[in-house]
């Protein structure tokens, strides 16, 4: 059942319900809270006795006393009189006989019925009848203190009245169920709509934007949804573009370990088959084999590394570490590495020993990612720096070669998982050095950022890391991205 059809059935229900509890509870309030007599009371008991005086056409002393004793049996504290047209008093339900004049009976019925509503003024209402043209009185006398304390009455004498009195009523009574109507339309109607923007919220699906400005409940949900739609719209546009990266990624890796491995297979056979010529044809080949089974490695060790991060977060094991003896070590690694190759290696690490709290193989890693990452991309240049220093309680690693550089464009993107400057098979690498880098240096509570290098004549890494021992844990830090 919808929303409206329920609210109209609301409505229905609650005005009858309503009416039906008025009219049920009333009397029963009234006797509890509002005891006594009312005008309706007394009409009731005239009418009662001079009925059955008419009935049994008795309207002398000995034949109306029993009537009217009878009929205020159930009302000891009413006084019924019966008059004569001259005004004696027939019979007296109190005893008493009296003969009124006109004055007397005036003073007695004079400002009723304003007399009903004061309990300090007695009640006096006459009531007559006719026989044999000859008119009879009905007196009914009452304390004011056995009134009832609140009476209402209506006296209506024309539809037009009746109309006058009932249509302000129900506007009256319909201008709440109207205005609760109206509320409760607006607001399903914005419920509505709410919920065909969530159900077509998709990854693929255009992003549907809501107005409201309302500050209620509906309001809020409304501005969670738009922005919770254009977190997962935001979100699926970069999941998308790591499913295309990571498909690209699959690409290349497959022809970057089927061209090693055929040239490997290839000199394996020669020398298996002793095809080759001469002994450096030999040494050759076993270079060759030599060089392409270490990238297949470096490849392989690449993916273990996708794996590990995807799988588990590690957990950091800081301690106090001599930073300058790490970076020499790493230095001395580099300058065997690239003895031989024309590249100038220049490390500007103090003397002094620099001691810093750190997980000291996930920097070395680091360290070593930029140090690939800037032999391989700047081999035109022929230079790789390595610098530290510290700067107000932080420490900065510094990694420097002077190859092509990295174009404006592509500088925000670079420490993102799986993207290459060159978007294909150029160069060695799957595009995680540099998101691994930016992991771990924010792991310690640190930064790695790309310098501007004016003129491209130096592309200058730079990784910050706090000398001290606040950090964010590296699980926390992966958790949030």
């Amino acid at each position: 059942m919808k929303s409206r059809t329920k609210l109209w059935l609301m409505m229905l229900f609650g005005a009858v319900g309503s009416i039906v509890l008025f009219f049920t509870i009333s009397p029963l309030t009234g006797r509890i809270w509002n005891p006594g007599y009312d005008l309706q009371t007394f009409t009731s008991i005239s009418q009662e006795a001079l009925t059955a005086i008419e009935r049994q056409q008795a309207y002398s002393w000995p034949e109306v006393q029993p009537i009217l004793e009878d009929v205020l049996r159930p009302y000891p504290e009413i006084r019924l009189e019966w008059l004569d047209e001259d005004g004696s008093t027939l019979f007296d339900t109190s005893g008493e006989t009296n003969t009124y004049d006109f004055r007397q009976l005036a003073d007695r019925v004079v400002h009723m019925p304003d007399h009903l509503w004061s309990k300090n003024e007695p009640i006096t209402l006459a009531y007559s009848v006719v026989h044999d043209n000859r008119p009879y009185y009905l007196l009914l006398s009452l304390s004011g203190e056995d009134m009832k304390s609140g009476q209402m009455y209506f006296f209506l004498r024309t539809n037009k009245a009746l109309m006058a009195f009932i249509l302000p009523l129900l506007l009256a009574m319909l201008f709440p169920y109207l205005l609760s109507l109206w509320f409760f339309s607006s607001t399903n109607r914005r419920i509505r709509k709410l919920n065909v923007a969530v159900n077509k919220i998709g990854i693929r699906s255009d992003l549907i934007v809501l107005k409201d400005e309302s500050r209620d409940e509906v309001g809020q949900l409304t501005r969670h949804y738009n922005s919770m739609a254009k977190r997962i719209q935001s979100q699926a546009a970069e999941i998308e573009q790591f499913e295309n990266r990571r498909k690209v990624l699959l690409s290349n890796l497959s022809h970057d370990l089927r061209t090693p491995l055929t040239m490997i297979l290839g000199y394996a056979e020669t020398i298996r088959t002793g095809a080759y010529k001469d002994e450096n044809e030999l040494q050759s080949g076993t270079k060759i084999i030599l060089q392409r089974s270490r990238y297949m490695d470096k490849l392989l060790d690449q993916l273990l590394d996708i794996a590990r991060y995807e799988q588990h977060v590690p957990q950091l094991e800081r301690a106090s570490h001599n930073l300058s003896e790490l970076m020499r070590k790493v230095a001395a690694d580099y300058l065997l590495f690239l003895d031989g190759k024309n590249v100038v290696v220049e490390a500007d690490i103090p003397d002094a020993d620099i001691e810093v709290m750190i997980d000291a193989p996930l920097i070395e890693r680091a360290l070593r990612n930029l140090m690939d990452n800037a032999v391989r991309y700047g081999e035109e240049g022929h230079y790789l720096g390595i610098g530290l220093a510290e700067e107000e309680g932080n420490v900065i690693l510094s990694v420097i070669n002077r190859g092509k550089g990295v174009a404006t464009e592509y500088r925000e993107r670079i420490f993102e998982r799986f993207y290459r400057v060159d978007g294909g098979r150029k160069g060695e690498g799957l595009g995680i050095g540099l998101s691994i880098v930016k992991e771990i240096a924010e792991s310690h509570g640190g930064s790695v950022r790309l310098l501007d290098n004016v003129g491209r004549t130096e592309t200058v890494f730079q990784l910050r890391l706090p000398k001290g021992l606040s950090h964010k844990r590296y699980s926390e830090q992966l958790q949030t991205r």
